[in-house]
């Protein structure tokens, strides 16, 4: 189980990618926090979240 902006989801293990595919984030859009640390965007792919995890994902949005 992870923890995502406050929320548990059943999950084990996923690349943080793989997870913002399925939930439809726009990855040029958002800054992602693990564990209370910012992931750079070239690393999305290469950390993998596990049962324990904080994540943290702000979108960012643009108006006038």
């Amino acid at each position: 189980m992870i923890i995502v902006n406050g929320k548990k989801e059943d999950i084990e293990e996923i690349s943080l990618l793989e997870y913002l595919k399925i939930k439809e984030y726009k990855t040029d859009r958002i800054a992602v926090e693990l564990n209370g640390s910012i992931v750079k965007r070239d690393q999305y792919e290469e950390i993998v979240i596990i049962s324990g995890d904080k994540v943290e994902i702000v979108c960012f949005v643009g108006g006038g």
